[in-house]
């Protein structure tokens, strides 16, 4: 009996950290769409109402958002509630979804609707945002409650977060090819807009699955929603991780969203302009699917690696294959299922190292005071990289040759795998290690050394949930040499 008691506790655990996680489907799902609908549009309306300009807009406004998003809710989410800010983000992701679907501008006008698009891209994007401080967040500190396994508190995460994403890009690619299936060649406009409106169900699902939830215990015990929270001392313990952790989130963001979303444009190109969108994103998908294995591979990796060693490993195996890509393109593009193929590695190597990581080691080096913040900043810093990174990326491939060229073609890739191999250096220096059950220890240190620097830690965590003592009264753990010890 007590083992079936176990063995429920541990489900019912499981299934909060997904209740956490699972609305970063919905950030796949909005990011990766466009790329497909962009396609749609240019076709429906043609290139010369659909400029360059609208296009980039429409790729990369959705980030924009999605910073305020971070930003925003990263304060909500330490100093309100964790479970306010995810059941209002996933209520502007489901509302901004349904509108983005009803586009029309004065007239009808193409330009008025697309303007309207770009709107409600930009207000989806906050609820994307705000996922990020708010539900991933929950889930880190879901992921240590009793129940959990030591040996799986990372792969539940990662599990519950980096690949849901992944898998709202798989079906987000999967689902323009259905629709066009249905609908056939002369009405795109119901493939594209049915395609973004879909993107209701699944935060209308979250929302509900999140009704019952309560604040993560780590919240209600280490908060500082009560008393003003002393930003210098939390900077000056974790600058160096923090600094890290941004500059490797901006890069593979830099890298991985601006190829995402043109993986239609470059099977365009392989397929030798195929007018057929079957084809188009027929291979969109294959491509798309390389992230599964690579997210899901490495939430088993990464318990016995380690979240650090893990993105090392998955940066040099993403830089090798970068490098192979552009030695042979001319052999690979001649095979388009071997393009394909490595193409797909590629993207499935970061997915393994800073796809399942970064977010991870965001959410457990910090606090759980400022953990919201710490997450949502870091976050927000990759998103500005995405950002840049997709209005760039035609700029980069124009200044090596176009399109159409060998240098144009392959150019991206040896500065993303050259990116990638900084991004491993800056992993290895700048961010420490984590442990199982490394949020709590932290939490314990952050108490003692703001007790060391005179700060009063009485009033940390929710009332009448509050446990002030644990740090001070905690036997077990070692005084720190100084008071300007930091953890580096």
């Amino acid at each position: 009996m007590a083992s079936t008691g176990k063995k429920h506790l541990g489900l019912s655990q499981v299934s909060l950290i997904f209740a956490c996680g699972t609305a970063l489907f919905s950030d796949g799902y909005a990011n990766n769409i466009i790329g497909s609908v962009n396609t749609l549009l240019k076709r429906i309306y043609g290139t010369s109402e659909v400029d360059t300009r609208y296009s980039n807009t429409l790729t990369s406004v959705a980030f924009a958002g999605t910073v305020v998003g971070m930003l925003v809710f990263g304060y909500v989410s330490d100093r309100i509630s964790r479970k306010f800010g995810m059941m209002l983000a996933t209520g502007i992701v489901a509302l901004f979804s349904g509108l983005s679907a009803a586009s029309s501008g004065a007239h009808h006008s193409v330009r008025g609707m697309l303007d309207m698009l770009c709107a409600m891209r930009f207000l989806i994007g906050i609820g994307v945002g705000a996922e990020y401080p708010c539900g991933s967040v929950a889930a880190s500190e879901q992921s240590e409650e009793p129940g959990i396994s030591k040996n799986a508190q990372h792969r539940w995460f990662a599990l519950a977060t980096n690949s849901m994403i992944d898998v709202g890009f798989v079906v987000s690619a999967f689902v323009p090819l259905v629709l066009y299936w249905i609908f056939g060649e002369h009405h795109l406009r119901a493939v594209w807009r049915i395609s973004v409106g879909l993107g209701m169900i699944p935060a209308i699902a979250v929302f509900i699955w999140r009704l019952r939830m309560e604040e993560p215990t780590r919240f209600k015990r280490d908060s500082m929603k009560r008393i003003k929270t002393p930003y210098f001392l939390i900077i000056r313990r974790y600058w160096v991780q923090f600094l890290g952790i941004c500059i490797t989130w901006f890069i593979y963001d830099f890298i991985t969203y601006p190829f995402g979303l043109f993986s239609s444009t470059v099977v365009d190109n392989i397929t030798n302009n195929s007018s057929a969108l079957s084809v188009v994103f027929g291979w969109n998908v294959v491509i798309n699917l390389f992230y599964i294995p690579g997210t899901i591979g490495g939430a088993f990796v990464v318990d016995y690696l380690g979240p650090k060693y893990t993105q090392i490993t998955g940066l040099v195996c993403q830089a090798t294959i970068g490098f192979i890509m552009s030695g042979l393109y001319d052999q690979l593009t001649n095979h388009i299922a071997a393009f394909a193929v490595v193409y797909g590695i590629f993207l499935s190597f970061g997915e393994l190292g800073p796809g399942n990581c970064l977010g991870m080691l965001a959410a457990k080096t910090g606090p759980t005071a400022v953990r919201g913040q710490f997450y949502g900043v870091a976050a927000a810093v990759g998103k500005i990289g995405a950002f840049i990174g997709t209005w760039v990326f035609q700029d980069i491939v124009n200044d090596f040759g176009g399109d159409t060229s060998k240098r144009g073609n392959t150019g991206p890739f040896w500065i993303a795998s050259g990116l990638a191999l900084l991004s491993a250096l800056v992993t290895f220096f700048l961010i420490k290690p984590l442990s199982h059950d490394g949020m709590e220890e932290e939490d314990r240190a952050f108490r003692l050394y703001l007790e060391a620097h005179g700060f009063d830690t009485s009033l940390m965590g929710i009332e009448d949930e509050a446990t002030p003592t644990i740090a001070s009264h905690d036997s077990n753990l070692k005084e720190p040499e100084s008071v300007d010890e930091k953890v580096v």
